[in-house]
């Protein structure tokens, strides 16, 4: 394609999912200032549950990814058959999370929330929103993997509209039972979860009536929900495999990062919680990027125009280092305005400015490595590289420094938080190495399909 083409397909991808990233994070974050003024317990309670959720979507959303790597070099070949037989794995691998982690905090809800913090006050909330937050796995696991095979088709407005009806669904009855609003009884943070659920149900409703529309060029019918092909599904867990673990780790890393703040104070779990909702909220620009590239990129594959690939990609880097330095801008910025909207004490209000002025930082270098390992690398049919990166940045480095200042050098929890988000600088460096100068671009596809 010219480049006119391939700015109006990136941006036009990129923006709508951009924008339904945005959606979905303002329901947490309208989520986390309704809780927040309701009491600052009840939303360190959430942040703990949501840190659970968080492996899970990590997983989840691995298994949708699995579909964009391979399904997008099916639809650049015109075939919507093998996208259609490998939604059926992931659906089933996506639904197999959802019940393992159903049963896990099911049967050991305290154990599990002990892990975050040892305030008994917290882990009573927590327990509260996670007896009713559960019941959103199943659903959430069918809508994400649902959304990830048209993404490979390029329909992703559909994503944009659910995420829009989820958001005035979710904060109009959080507002209703939370506070108890027109006559309708104070739930507290119960309240906030039966908006959730009742969020999710209806956007996988939507989604499952939408894939089997026949207004598009992959609809999926009831049956072809029930068929697998062995070799593509060997195709798939050969990919996606590794992507469980890079995205599990990444899951894992945030709890883990919750855990270690958590034990060092009240104060640090809120503060987290906060500053994370609206850093992610700015990260959605950089998520969409990732995501448009992952589609071009594998599209341009599986349509053989290899000579395409390296050229996109480097189009594709000044993009990402534009995006960072504007959401970084824009995160400096909103930080004072968000903030006053929430009822804390002044040092958890104190700790969440310095985060935030922290995150304004590190949002530039998240907005450059991110999107090339994630969108180009890994869209290019390599995601070995990233789960090795992970590997030796998370656990190898940031992990073991941050549990080391946090508990034997003693200290505060702004140089914890510094050394959990280092690995967002310091990616940096092997990402531009392996995109420009390394050997990362693979064929998925097969010709016996």
């Amino acid at each position: 394609m010219s480049k006119k083409e391939f700015y109006r397909t990136f941006f036009s991808l990129s923006i709508v999912l951009m924008l339904q990233n945005i959606v979905v994070i303002s329901i947490n974050l309208a989520d986390n200032i309704m809780l927040g003024g309701y009491s600052e317990t009840a939303l360190s309670g959430a942040a703990a549950v949501n840190q659970i959720q968080f492996v899970f979507q990590q997983l989840v959303m691995a298994a949708g990814e699995g579909i964009v790597m391979i399904g997008s070099q099916y639809w650049g070949r015109n075939q919507g058959g093998p996208v259609k037989k490998i939604t059926v794995t992931a659906l089933r691998t996506g639904l197999a999370f959802a019940v393992l982690l159903f049963a896990a905090v099911s049967l050991f809800p305290h154990h599990i929330l002990k892990l975050f913090t040892d305030n008994e006050s917290i882990i009573a909330e927590g327990m509260q929103y996670l007896n009713i937050i559960r019941f959103t796995y199943l659903f959430f696991a069918v809508t994400t993997v649902m959304e990830a095979a048209l993404r490979c088709a390029e329909m992703v407005r559909i994503a944009l509209y659910m995420s829009v009806m989820t958001f005035f669904v979710n904060c109009g009855i959080n507002y209703v039972l939370i506070y108890g609003r027109f006559g309708a009884p104070q739930l507290g943070i119960r309240g906030a979860a039966v908006g959730t659920l009742t969020a999710r149900i209806l956007e996988c409703l939507v989604v499952l009536i939408y894939a089997a529309g026949k207004t598009h060029r992959l609809t999926f019918r009831p049956g072809d929900l029930r068929h697998e092909n062995r070799g593509l599904r060997a195709d798939y867990f050969r990919t996606v495999w590794i992507m469980l673990v890079v995205q599990g780790l990444w899951g894992l890393n945030n709890a883990v990062q919750t855990m270690i703040l958590g034990h060092m104070s009240d104060n640090a779990i809120a503060a987290s919680s906060i500053s994370s909702t609206l850093f992610l909220l700015l990260k959605s620009m950089a998520v969409g990027a990732s995501s448009a590239a992952s589609v071009i990129i594998g599209q341009t594959i599986g349509k053989g125009r290899i000579n395409l690939v390296k050229e996109y990609a480097k189009r594709m880097q000044l993009i990402f280092l534009t995006i960072g330095i504007v959401s970084g801008a824009l995160l400096f910025v909103l930080r004072i305005p968000v903030l006053r909207l929430y009822d804390l004490s002044g040092e958890t209000k104190r700790l969440a400015n310095i985060f935030l002025m922290l995150q304004s930082l590190i949002c530039v270098g998240m907005s450059y490595q991110m999107p090339v390992n994630n969108g180009i690398i890994r869209g290019g049919g390599s995601p070995q590289f990233v789960v090795k990166m992970d590997l030796i940045s998370i656990w190898g480095i940031v992990i073991p420094v941050s549990l080391v200042a946090a508990f034997v050098v003693k200290a505060s929890p702004v140089t914890v938080f510094c050394c959990l988000n280092a690995d967002q600088i310091f990616k940096c460096v092997p990402a531009f190495v392996k995109v420009n100068y390394g050997h990362w671009i693979r064929k998925l596809t097969r010709d016996d399909v």
